[in-house]
């Protein structure tokens, strides 16, 4: 069972208040990609990279059986590069600066031997673009879709005949509210839900995440980390720990999918330990076997009986 992503392969330049650096490696198809290969593999990236692109980076990708054949590498410019800086609260960021480049004119080309995945990944990236690669796979199991406010204010047309065609849609609570126009989480969920994908995940950052399935509520908390040096990326990490693991189990049950939103957050919770995706690189099974555990442990309740009865 093979995974597709689809996405951003970009240059960062992240300040926080615990650090700076000028240029890192980032965008949502490397972080989604990193995440999953600890799970499952063959996996598959389509993306597009200028002529800047380091080797040492492409390698950072073949060293963890990433297939590169639908990554294009456009020598008529640069790689896409953003610039942000976080406030204290981490919650909080201001863009510095944004050069699209070469992902500025990016067509997502599907190679043949990808279009048979089983579960495709759709990054952060125009909606009428996650159609193209939609229209270039044969019935993938489950299409997992992430987007933005930028994609809901300025292209929702485009958004709501992507949505259709996903079984997965993957926000946080602010976007849940004005996709929906619903300030209640559970409403603006049944609003979403009913625009197309069955599941739909409500990321609330260091609060956790909501999963929302047919008749079903359940909710994730969010690990206690003592040091975050960066969130850039975690989001995509959590689609990529949640993608990963649904491959490596195969099973698209409810209790599965509750599952797989513990291993993305975990996953997330590594992530921002350090900059930009440099915590993926060094990680252990044992490592990430723990930390799920760690999760499961939070909000367990100890069996007993009900004392009001």
């Amino acid at each position: 069972m093979s995974i597709l992503v689809v996405g951003s392969v970009a240059y960062d330049g992240i300040e926080t208040p615990f650090g700076k650096v000028d240029r890192i490696l980032g965008g949502s198809a490397t972080f989604i990609s990193l995440t999953s290969s600890y799970f499952h593999q063959p996996l598959k990236l389509v993306g597009v990279v200028g002529n800047d692109f380091a080797d040492g980076d492409l390698n950072r990708f073949k060293d963890k059986n990433i297939d590169l054949e639908g990554l294009q590498i456009d020598n008529s410019g640069k790689t896409f590069f953003w610039q942000g800086k976080y406030h204290f609260d981490l919650n909080n960021r201001d863009t510095l600066d944004t050069q699209l480049n070469v992902f500025e004119h990016f067509n997502p080309v599907i190679p043949e031997s990808y279009q048979d995945s089983r579960i495709v990944c759709l990054g952060n990236i125009a909606p009428a673009l996650q159609s193209k690669v939609l229209d270039q796979v044969q019935k993938p199991d489950l299409v997992i879709l992430d987007t933005m406010n930028f994609w809901i204010e300025g292209a929702r047309n485009d958004l709501a005949e992507a949505l259709k065609r996903s079984d997965v849609l993957i926000i946080n609570d602010s976007e849940a509210r004005e996709l929906s126009n619903e300030p209640n989480l559970v409403k603006a969920a049944d609003a979403i839900r009913a625009m197309g994908p069955d599941v739909l995940i409500i990321k609330k950052g260091e609060h956790g995440a909501l999963l929302f399935t047919d008749g079903n509520i359940f909710s994730a908390p969010a690990y206690p980390i003592i040091d975050i040096f960066d969130p850039t990326g975690a989001g995509d990490t959590f689609l990529g720990g949640f993608a990963g693991w649904l491959a490596r189990s195969g099973d698209y049950s409810n209790d599965n999918f509750r599952r797989a939103v513990v291993y993305g957050s975990a996953m997330a919770s590594f992530c921002v330990e350090k900059f930009g995706p440099e915590r993926l690189f060094d990680l252990t099974a044992k490592e990430i076997s723990e930390r799920y555990a760690e999760f499961r442990s939070l909000s367990a309740i100890p069996v007993q009986i009900d004392e009001l009865i």
